[in-house]
């Protein structure tokens, strides 16, 4: 049995994922608080607002929260052309591409002044859904960049596996999952934190740690394998 090194793509590595949360949180950040109360990931949230606002008959309240959902559905769509289209590409990864319209979009997001809200609030729910859709694991195990219930569900999950079985592996899985949530927190703080400070370019703060992400992605990381 033979130990050898096999290269990874770093889409799938914790360092990547640790700086995409940082934005996904952000990015809610930035919505709910800047631009009118509206989540940028958490489309639940959004539903049953604009439930309440077809129930109270505001058509006009309903349109500010339907708008958001139909651009997160239309960025799920999109990752999946732009994976259909450039999953062969050698020159970059179509991850990296993903992340390339994430950058531009939210570059233009923080050009937008607050009466333009329910366009900015469109542009980054359709990025925050780009990025989840593309990004969905983090050594192997799946993973949410932009919300943290799915994280919550399996990091629990682990601890009971790991109570009941004491397997080293299901205690790792879970840390790393409430860590992601830390992490997705700590990205939400920060963006509350800076929007006093930065206005609607506090976005641009996302842009730059989704720079940093597509940089990191011409990295490929190491990891072990065993061949018989």
């Amino acid at each position: 049995m033979i130990q050898k090194k096999k290269h990874g793509q770093m889409s799938e590595a914790v360092s990547t994922g640790i700086i995409l949360t940082l934005s996904g949180g952000l990015q809610d950040a930035y919505t709910y608080y800047f631009r009118g109360k509206v989540f940028a990931n958490a489309q639940t949230g959004n539903i049953i607002i604009l439930s309440s606002n077809v129930m109270d008959g505001n058509w006009q309240g309903a349109f500010h929260y339907i708008l958001p959902i139909l651009a997160f559905a239309s960025g799920i769509y999109v990752s999946e052309i732009i994976r259909g289209i450039f999953k062969e590409l050698n020159l970059l990864h179509w991850r990296q591409i993903v992340v390339m319209i994430e950058i531009l979009l939210l570059l233009l997001v923080g050009f937008l002044p607050q009466s333009f809200n329910m366009a900015a609030n469109a542009l980054v729910s359709f990025v925050c859904a780009m990025q989840v859709e593309a990004f969905r694991k983090m050594k192997g195990s799946a993973f949410a960049s932009t919300m943290c219930i799915g994280n919550l569900r399996s990091a629990t999950e682990m601890l009971y596996r790991h109570r009941h079985t004491k397997e080293r592996g299901s205690l790792e899985k879970c840390l790393r999952y409430y860590g992601v949530i830390a992490i997705f927190a700590i990205g939400a703080g920060a963006g509350s934190f800076l929007i006093p400070y930065f206005a609607e370019k506090t976005i641009w703060f996302s842009c730059a740690l989704l720079i940093a992400a597509f940089c990191m992605m011409f990295i490929r990381e190491e990891s072990e394998s065993e061949r018989n």
